[in-house]
């Protein structure tokens, strides 16, 4: 008897208790806070220059849902995540909006492209540049090397330039698939991860099999990237050189494919690749001399 009157004393007492605080003004300050950025300048420019002409969001801080967590990335650094940003929209989305007109570009081009600082390093003496992840996002590394790798035309297209070319070829063949001819033209030679090893990755073995880069026998859809984009970044002097090195036969083979590749992107997507490449061979000149200024973030 007497356990039940002392809980029923604390139950009035706690009942007491919870109508004397119901009349309390509830505090509105909320106790959940999320991260907030104030708009700095090169995020106003990105607004007007990538969100509002393309409708694509460049992220260059560092978002751990965004990486790759088999490898360690570090954040990209704020000045050189300016001048890369500025590469890409001069030398690549300008350069589509010119040679397949500015609706191409926004309709086709991903959503999302993330920035970090280092490069991917695998276990296998190869790094990863950049991927393309369903057709929605393009990851860009090396961001922190900006400055050393943009001087000429050569690095600026070896470390970022064709990466961003051969991912976005990737996401054309996603939305509408090339002939599956094209994987007869070498259809045995294909090597997948041995593409790396020392006595594939030179080009007295892959120019003379028909393979344009050691990377493009890892799979007809590497090969068809990789000859995509290594035509528009070179002039016709040193693709002509390539061809040279492959021999006949390999030269036979490579012009086999890119015969395809060039009719695939005038069927498929209507534009020509001879002219785009003429417009990105311009274009990274302007960026490898600095004749166009990569740090200016005036809005217009």
């Amino acid at each position: 008897m007497k356990k039940y009157i002392i809980f029923s004393i604390a139950l009035l007492a706690g009942a007491f208790f919870m109508t004397s605080c119901s009349e309390d003004e509830l505090n509105k300050e909320t106790i959940i806070t999320l991260d907030k950025v104030d708009k700095n300048p090169f995020d106003e420019w990105l607004e007007a220059n990538f969100v509002n002409t393309y409708n694509i969001e460049v992220k260059y801080r560092f978002e751990d849902i965004e990486s790759d967590h088999n490898y360690y990335v570090i954040p990209a650094e704020y000045n050189q995540a300016i001048k890369l940003a500025h590469i890409v929209k001069y030398a690549c989305l300008e350069a589509f909006d010119e040679a397949a007109g500015i609706t191409f570009t926004r309709t086709n081009f991903p959503k999302l492209i993330y920035m970090v600082g280092n490069w991917e390093y695998r276990n296998n003496n190869t790094m990863v540049l950049g991927t393309a992840e369903g057709g929605k996002k393009i990851f860009l590394a090396g961001v922190n090397h900006v400055n050393e790798y943009t001087m000429s035309r050569a690095n600026l297209n070896h470390y970022y330039l064709k990466t961003v070319f051969h991912e976005f070829t990737h996401i054309l063949n996603q939305t509408k698939d090339y002939s599956p001819e094209y994987k007869l033209i070498t259809p045995t030679t294909y090597i997948a991860g041995e593409w790396s090893t020392s006595a594939n990755n030179v080009a007295e073995v892959y120019l003379p099999n028909g393979y344009i880069s050691a990377y493009a026998r890892h799979s007809a859809g590497e090969d068809f990237a990789e000859m995509f984009s290594i035509y528009v970044t070179n002039d016709q002097a040193t693709w002509d050189s390539f061809l040279a090195s492959a021999g006949a036969e390999g030269a036979n083979l490579i012009s086999a494919k890119l015969e395809m590749v060039k009719s695939y992107m005038r069927d498929s997507w209507g534009f020509d690749m001879d002219e785009l490449r003429s417009i990105v061979l311009r274009r990274e000149n302007d960026v490898a001399s600095r004749s166009i200024d990569l740090m200016d973030l005036s809005v217009n």
